[in-house]
């Protein structure tokens, strides 16, 4: 039994916050220059240059790739044969997000009630979605979620008469709908199947995936590359002021579903689709 100490963890989430809202990911700096050198509208290519201009600033300077450093979302793959020593580790990963966001200089977004909205100063609770899985590792993802964003987000309830062509349709319309308020280019993860709050996280992790990469599954794959093929002649275009270059990649992850149901949740993120991932 490996044992690993939640010190390491506090650690590692403390950096990749600060990491990730500072640096574009490999995979997000493919897909964007694709972007770039695929932008067919003069304004759109002055606004991805502009885009570039300021990741370039971002990195060199350490300042964040964008204002809204939004609210750390963490998946934790814990391996089965790993013993976790130390405090609690809910605490653990709160208090990396913590010092990475105050000791990062980050800013602090999630208020403590929905309601009575006091901000908690430190941008913690994250929301972490734990899975154990075999071996002797813990894999962390983190993604920073601006809501901007987050909130074109949407779940469409679909009968299994609608088919993949129903669940094109409503990825069509979470996109249409979002126009310009999810920062376009965006990426769209695509959760399908579960039920209703299983498509959600299918979804958000769908985002996380490497942008650059497709689905194994040969029906969802080709689904993918038609999607972004129509979401890039929808004209919505960088910023939202016109162009061919309003997605940088559809992302979609399945799951089994109920025999009456076909959920489908649709979770967009800006161009800069901030994650990053390491292993203990």
């Amino acid at each position: 039994m490996r044992e690993i100490h939640t010190n390491e963890i506090v650690r590692n989430i403390k950096e990749m916050c600060i990491e990730a809202n500072h640096y574009l990911s490999s995979d997000m700096i493919k897909v964007f220059n694709k972007a770039r050198k695929n932008e067919k509208s003069p304004l759109g290519c002055q606004i991805l240059e502009q885009l570039n201009e300021n990741l370039k600033i971002a990195a060199e300077d350490m300042i964040p790739i964008c204002q809204d450093t939004g609210m750390a979302v963490v998946f934790i793959e814990i391996g089965q044969d790993v013993h976790i020593v130390g405090e609690n580790l809910e605490d653990a990963v709160n208090e990396g997000v913590r010092q990475g966001y105050v000791e990062g200089y980050l800013r602090k977004s999630v208020v403590k009630d929905p309601i009575i909205r006091e901000n908690t100063k430190d941008n913690t609770p994250a929301v972490i979605h734990y899975s154990i899985v075999p071996g002797d590792e813990i894999k962390i993802t983190l993604a920073p979620k601006g809501f901007g964003s987050e909130n074109m987000s949407r779940i469409f309830m679909l009968k299994p008469a609608d088919g993949i062509e129903g669940v094109k349709e409503s990825i069509l319309t979470a996109v249409k709908d979002a126009g310009p308020n999810a920062c376009p280019p965006m990426v769209v993860g695509v959760g399908i199947g579960g039920t209703f709050e299983k498509c959600a996280i299918l979804a958000k992790k769908a985002l996380a995936r490497p942008a650059d990469s497709s689905s194994h599954i040969p029906y969802v794959k080709e689904m993918e590359e038609e999607l972004l093929n129509k979401i890039n002649k929808l004209g919505i275009g960088p910023g939202g002021l016109g162009g061919t270059q309003t997605a940088l990649a559809v992302n979609i992850e399945t799951y089994p579903t109920h025999i009456a149901g076909l959920p489908v949740a649709v979770n967009i993120c800006c161009h800069v689709n901030r994650h990053v991932s390491r292993t203990l």
